[in-house]
């Protein structure tokens, strides 16, 4: 039966299967990896792409399935099957694949309750997998993105600063890697679950900050990403694996970053600073869920970075408007997260930090000293920041030099509309 969406133009279809692909893929890879085994992670994925192919050549002839996922999955399912027949093993496997396809994946049956929960537990099974120790950061990070989230390599290569090339390389050798490695289908318990756990959340860290800020391209924001992270991090805190303060901590800081992404630009595409943002702009349901999340992060007796930097997010979201943002407390939450990780980028957020607090000579100071224990020359936020607490102290000249400065160092367009806005306000103002 067809919906009222059979005579949509093919445009349609299009954005339709982009948007379930983005969507379901993972869903649909970990639910024929946890039938066929992870050492088929290849196939899995191969037969999920080739139903969604399908669906775009056959929707716009014969019209938008009423369950489209469910046509997806169904697809790639008998592709799978067809696939699987061709090995001399699957006489020993074919009654179990038979049963669990029978007793769970009919053609038109709706997903019961039971069935979603095995569904979340397949794909933490194989979020797990995909960050296994064996397997190097990067390679972790780029399976994550192709299996769970349904990016190609050529996406994950834009957000990456790599090539598409070296990226399909990483896929190949991390899938070899788990086929050589007979890395258990499961999510690991005991000693093993702290650190797979952390590196899961560092791999979903990763793919929400590239979201809110992108590294290359056309777009500053690619809310996708942020929503993937959150979704699968929302997955996770659900779950006794993963449901730790740390894990609570982290999807609260997305949250409360993600709310804000409606108004981080104007119209036009540009980027608004905090403090010229719209703040009736900002989700607060998010908010909302956000604070909730960082409340139940509390209940631990340690504090991690997660923690710090979703108190400070907390703060900003917080406040009524930028006036009665409590700078003091996010300086000390700063002090704090610099006892984790001294690391010059957030070193140089809570410079911005001290400037609000005791004025930007004490800013100008922190920045200073960042530069004794690591150069900052080629980062061109380094250079905005200087020329923010040179305006502040009114020196627009030299304000004006260190935003030309950088300038030269980002090729990100909405990042150089704002510095030429700030550098023509400076130009037009007499250095006191």
């Amino acid at each position: 039966m067809q919906d009222e969406h059979q005579s949509s133009p093919g445009s349609h279809v299009i954005q339709l299967t982009d948007h379930l692909f983005r969507h379901e893929a993972g869903k649909l890879v970990s639910i024929l990896t946890g039938i066929f085994g992870i050492h088929r992670l290849q196939l899995a994925e191969d037969v999920v792409q080739e139903a969604l192919v399908r669906a775009l050549q056959t929707w716009p002839f014969y019209g938008i399935p009423e369950n489209p996922a469910a046509w997806l999955m169904q697809t790639a399912k008998h592709r799978a099957l067809d696939l699987i027949r061709r090995e001399n093993s699957f006489l020993e496997k074919q009654p179990k694949i038979v049963a669990f396809i029978e007793q769970r994946l009919t053609d038109d049956a709706e997903v019961g309750p039971m069935f979603e929960d095995e569904i979340k537990d397949d794909r933490l099974r194989l979020m797990f997998a995909c960050c296994h120790p064996q397997l190097t950061q990067e390679s972790q990070t780029a399976l994550a993105l192709k299996v769970l989230c349904g990016f190609s390599p050529q996406e994950i290569a834009s957000a990456f600063l790599t090539t598409e090339a070296a990226i399909s390389k990483r896929l190949t050798r991390a899938r070899q890697r788990l086929q050589e490695d007979q890395v258990a289908f499961e999510i690991p318990s005991g000693v093993e679950l702290p650190s797979r756990l952390d590196v899961v959340l560092q791999i979903l860290y990763l793919l929400f900050n590239e979201g809110y800020k992108a590294s290359r391209g056309d777009s500053l924001i690619r809310e996708d990403l942020c929503m993937e992270a959150i979704r699968m991090a929302n997955l996770l805190a659900g779950h006794p694996a993963g449901n730790q303060p740390r894990t609570h901590a982290l999807l609260a800081l997305m949250l409360l970053n993600g709310a804000r992404l409606k108004a981080r630009l104007n119209p036009s595409g540009d980027i608004l600073r905090l403090e010229e943002q719209d703040r009736s702009l900002w989700n607060a349901a998010m908010i909302q869920q956000g604070v909730i999340h960082l409340g139940r992060s509390a209940q631990g007796d340690q504090a991690s970075e997660y923690h710090l930097q979703a108190g400070i997010a907390a703060c900003h979201c917080l406040a009524p408007n930028a006036a009665a943002t409590d700078w003091p407390q996010i300086l000390r939450l700063y002090d704090h997260l610099m006892q984790i990780n001294d690391s010059p980028i957030i070193a140089l957020n809570r410079a911005v930090a001290l400037a609000k607090v005791q004025g930007p000579e004490k800013g100008l100071a922190a920045v200073e000293s960042i530069l004794d224990r690591q150069p900052l020359d080629s980062y061109h936020l380094f250079h905005a920041v200087l020329g923010e607490l040179e305006g502040q102290r009114k020196q627009f000249q030299t304000a004006a030099a260190h935003l030309r400065m950088a300038l030269e160092l980002t090729e990100m367009a909405s990042e150089r509309t704002l510095l030429n806005k700030r550098l023509q306000e400076y130009e037009q103002k007499p250095s006191e």
